[in-house]
């Protein structure tokens, strides 16, 4: 294989330097108006006069914002699978198929062509970003390995596709590509997730990696399967000696941190976190961890942020880049290419630096728990959750967490969650251990919590119960939800999906 990092590197160059001077908001700015004049001749640019629009402030009077069930309703239900010339000019060619988190509910997310086209800039960025640290880099020589769902795309309609998002990408990928990634295309199409693991494992141990990535829980998985082919290794230095680079993104990475640390041990690899959703890739780490997440300004996607109290008040403020302050907990909203106009995605950021604007992805929206009035969110209940983990000196591998309401005879509800740990068995002192120390950092981070455990009159002590490892993989493979783009819910409000759940770590106890 021809290394191509030095071509690489002189265009990553030309990027850095761009990426030095410029002015973030406007680059948004011109994003945005692009965006708009392209739409302008859609129903959706028809129906918000986007003919008229000429700056950010006429952008935000004309059109509200949304949320992905609003779009599909007005816009997208009737005529899907062949959405032409709704909300984003021509024919959508792919539907990244999602769904959601505390729900499940399945989602059909717009892809265009266009779309497509940013998700690769984002990509040249991963790599801008990765030369800077590394300068002596040489990852083009090798494979890059991303362990995402199957490429095995549904034809909705003659030309039309929908399926894993990393799948949509592969299937486009350039020419130039092909020969530079892994797996092959008959192992990428395979949809048993077990099965598939067990093959990539084998067959990766004969390619020079250099690149490699995915969920963090899926990887941890991955690994697992790694590692039995030569026990007692557990160090991806000893299969992938060339591994330059370890991409994560989609969850907190808080408390798979040490794993991943321990598993790089040895490896000249770094790691680097990036920001990518079905509707666009947002943002990558350009520094150190916890330094935050570079937003992309110039690849087709105009961001808004709404601060998170505000998000039910009848009109929320939207700020712009330019407008955001550090230390503010914002919804985030996009405008793209593929169609979503002040689209609420669901997740929650907040900004460490304005200049450039660097974020860190603190939750979801929707992962508020607050059956009782304590508003916890995400972020807190991830932070607690590895704080408790800490506190035992054990590694959480995947956890949910739902509201537990009162029975008849009972006045007080409660929290359960329901934690998978590495060991194979953690004890019953060390789980109570867990359970006050997750109370604790629950109550020091938020005071409602805290208020409402107060005196035990309004809340509970969480209850926590403990599957074996591998109980979550199975579930989710149950709700046909293994591996990909597909993310354990981290809070479930759905009570019929937490029974569901219940039900099935019954029968996976740890032992």
């Amino acid at each position: 294989m021809i290394d191509a990092t030095l071509a690489l590197r002189l265009l990553a160059a030309y990027r850095a330097r761009r990426l030095a001077v410029q002015d973030a908001a406007e680059a948004q700015r011109a994003t945005l108006l692009k965006l708009v004049r392209r739409a302008a001749a859609t129903r959706f640019g028809v129906d918000h006069d986007f003919a008229t629009i000429d700056g950010v402030d006429a952008f935000r009077a004309r059109v509200p914002l949304r949320c992905y069930e609003d779009f599909w309703r007005d816009y997208w239900q009737a005529a899907f699978p062949r959405l032409t010339n709704l909300t984003w000019p021509g024919v959508i060619p792919f539907f990244a198929v999602t769904s959601g988190t505390t729900t499940g509910a399945t989602k059909y997310i717009p892809c265009s062509r266009a779309m497509l086209r940013s998700n690769r800039r984002a990509g040249l960025d991963l790599v801008v970003h990765h030369l800077r640290q590394r300068p002596d880099s040489r990852i083009m020589g090798g494979k890059a390995f991303m362990l995402g769902g199957s490429t095995s795309l549904v034809e909705e309609a003659p030309g039309i596709h929908s399926g894993d998002i990393s799948g949509i990408a592969i299937h486009d990928m350039p020419w130039w590509g092909h020969g530079r990634y892994f797996p092959p295309p008959a192992l990428a199409a395979m949809t048993d997730w077990e099965e598939k693991v067990a093959r990539l494992a084998t067959a990766s141990r004969d390619e020079d990696i250099r690149l490699f990535g995915g969920t963090p829980s899926w990887v941890l998985l991955f690994c697992e399967a790694l590692a039995a082919l030569k026990p007692g290794t557990a160090r991806l230095a000893e299969f992938y000696p060339e591994l330059e680079l370890l991409v994560h993104g989609g969850i907190n990475f808080a408390p798979y941190r040490a794993r991943f640390e321990a598993l790089l041990e040895g490896s000249h690899a770094e790691l680097r976190e990036v920001y990518p959703a079905s509707e666009g890739f947002f943002a990558i780490a350009d520094r150190g961890a916890n330094e935050g997440l570079r937003l992309i300004l110039d690849h087709g996607i105009f961001y808004e942020f709404v601060p998170v109290g505000e998000l039910d008040a009848p009109a929320p403020t939207r700020h712009r880049i330019g407008e955001i302050e550090t230390g503010v907990e914002y919804a985030i909203a996009v405008s793209t290419c593929a169609g979503a106009w002040a689209y609420l995605v669901g997740d929650t950021v907040r900004f460490v630096s304005r200049d450039p604007p660097r974020v860190l992805v603190t939750g979801r929206t929707a992962y508020m728990l607050s059956a009782f009035g304590e508003h916890l969110i995400d972020a807190e209940i991830e932070a607690a959750v590895a704080q408790a983990a800490s506190a035992i000196d054990a590694n959480v591998s995947d956890y949910s967490v739902g509201p537990l309401y009162p029975e008849e005879t009972e006045t007080l509800g409660g929290h359960l969650f329901i934690v998978e740990f590495a060991e194979d068995a953690v004890g019953a002192e060390r789980i109570r251990a867990f359970a006050t120390a997750l109370d604790a950092a629950l109550a020091a981070t938020n005071a409602d919590y805290a208020t409402h455990r107060t005196g035990g009159y309004g809340l509970k002590p969480p209850s926590v119960e403990v599957v074996g490892p591998g109980a979550f993989a199975a579930w989710m493979k149950q709700r046909g939800k293994l591996g990909g783009q597909h993310k354990v819910p981290r809070v479930i409000t759905d009570p019929g999906l937490l029974d569901d759940l219940r039900r099935f770590a019954a029968t996976h106890p740890s032992v």
